[in-house]
């Protein structure tokens, strides 16, 4: 992870989203309505997936570029297009 991202304040944005999947069980444990379950259910993905949006944009700007100028150009690409693959499936 090196330099992508801040990880005190990458932790924090973490444990939000933990945060938020407890609500979500506590919830499910006071029999709340679906749709009230749902939307915190929404909440936590799109929390999720603007943390992974902020990892790729700190991968990009530290490791592929760094890879690509220092290292094997070609290698780093592909890993990056993997990663990213990977990273859009979750939607």
């Amino acid at each position: 992870m090196h330099d992508c991202i801040n990880k005190d304040t990458f932790h924090k944005r973490i444990n939000k989203i933990i945060g938020q999947l407890n609500a979500i069980n506590t919830m499910i444990d006071k029999d709340e309505e679906c749709e009230k379950i749902l939307t915190q259910i929404s909440a936590a993905k799109s929390a999720l997936h603007k943390a992974g949006q902020q990892l790729i944009e700190g991968h990009l700007h530290h490791c592929v570029k760094d890879g690509i100028k220092h290292g094997d150009a070609e290698k780093t690409i592909n890993d990056f297009t993997k990663a990213l693959e990977y990273f859009s499936r979750m939607s």
